[in-house]
């Protein structure tokens, strides 16, 4: 487990250096945007984009873990209908670069700049990660990949929005690289790697140059192992939310929270910030989200005695009189009666939580509130 724990934080490197590298050219970024459509669509989303750095994660990952064949999933497709063109991770550094040669307008320093972030050997400099000592057989393991989260605020590329209470509402810093592995039989989460690729800008350069940073989490069997400190439970909890969230929701929580809702894009980084302590909670009442979204901040949350439970289901245990455990996500089974996309919707919505005393007062609240 160690060394699949490494390999993926590895992975997570080199897919956020992939990521800033995507990022630092504007004129080369923009050769392939394409929004998605169809069943790939996010529909919360009037327009919903995918990016070359998105794809070429995704394809890096597969690329690096051929024992995992056929049990990697992600967000991606790896074609651009819009150039006709289908990304992939070659044999070697040579041809991987031929092949962005040809995809990026024939711009052979970003080609073979990207092909070597591509083919680049990660070395971990991580006492922690070398200490972990949990064997679990990779056949038992499944992953899925969210090469990046918020990729429309990866897009607009605003490195400078002003945190509010140590959360920033939007901008670059939402935009997180997440593995998550879960248990193939189960579905629960197992491990988890979120990379924050633009934590920081660089102190001299300040420009497109950045700084990242890694966290990861193992929950297997009653072990509970991770790179962070359990937060503790704040007196006076804030929430993050989606900006879209409903009004009933909002009236609802209103009375628990005050004025300490937080609307923050990115679902990755809503879980994030309640994985950190900057929040008590994420809540989520409609089912836009995925389980390449919560699957490795699930793991963490676990980790760190936290969980994720399915809003709908949860509603209905504790409205029955269940106190006990309540209904958590799992990722191993698709929904029947969707296509595309939505078949891997989390789609009774969420609540993340990292104290079971506030998921309570979340529950409590929400069972008596006219949504």
């Amino acid at each position: 487990m160690a060394a699949l724990l490494k390999s993926l934080v590895g992975a997570s490197e080199k897919s956020a250096r992939i990521a800033q590298l995507c990022r630092q050219e504007e004129a080369l970024f923009q050769l392939l945007i394409e929004e998605k459509t169809g069943t790939d669509k996010n529909k919360k989303f009037v327009q919903d984009f995918k990016t070359l750095a998105d794809v070429l994660i995704q394809e890096v990952i597969k690329h690096d873990f051929p024992e995992l064949h056929g049990h990697i999933c992600g967000e991606e497709s790896n074609q651009f209908e819009n150039k006709t063109l289908e990304v992939q991770v070659c044999a070697t550094q040579q041809d991987t670069a031929s092949l962005l040669f040809t995809i990026l307008d024939r711009n052979r320093p970003a080609a073979e700049l990207l092909a070597a972030a591509i083919h680049q050997e990660v070395v971990l400099q991580d006492p922690a990660l070398d200490a972990v000592a949990l064997a679990i057989p990779p056949e038992r393991l499944a992953i899925w990949i969210d090469p990046i989260d918020s990729t429309n605020q990866y897009i607009r590329g605003q490195a400078c929005v002003a945190p509010i209470g140590g959360i920033c509402p939007s901008g670059l810093r939402s935009a997180l690289v997440l593995i998550g592995a879960y248990d193939r039989s189960s579905g629960d989460p197992v491990l988890g790697v979120i990379n924050e690729p633009f934590f920081r800008e660089d102190p001299l350069t300040h420009r497109y140059l950045w700084q990242g940073v890694y966290h990861w989490g193992i929950s297997y069997q009653g072990t509970s192992l991770s790179s962070l400190r359990r937060p503790p439970l704040c007196p006076k909890p804030s929430v993050v939310l989606s900006s879209s969230e409903t009004p009933a929701i909002q009236r609802a929580l209103r009375p628990l929270y005050g004025e300490r809702l937080r609307f923050v894009s990115g679902a990755g980084y809503k879980m994030l910030c309640v994985i950190l302590g900057l929040a008590e909670a994420y809540i989520l009442s409609e089912g836009s989200t995925f389980k390449w979204d919560s699957c490795a901040p699930h793991a963490i949350l676990r980790a760190l005695g936290g969980g994720m439970v399915d809003l709908e289901a949860a509603l209905q245990a504790w409205r029955a009189g269940q106190r006990g455990a309540l209904p958590e996500l799992t990722y191993h089974q698709p929904a029947g009666d969707a296509v595309g996309a939505e078949r891997w919707a989390n789609r009774g919505g969420l609540v993340a939580f990292m104290h079971r005393e506030h998921l309570e007062l979340v529950m409590a609240t929400l069972a008596t509130a006219a949504l």
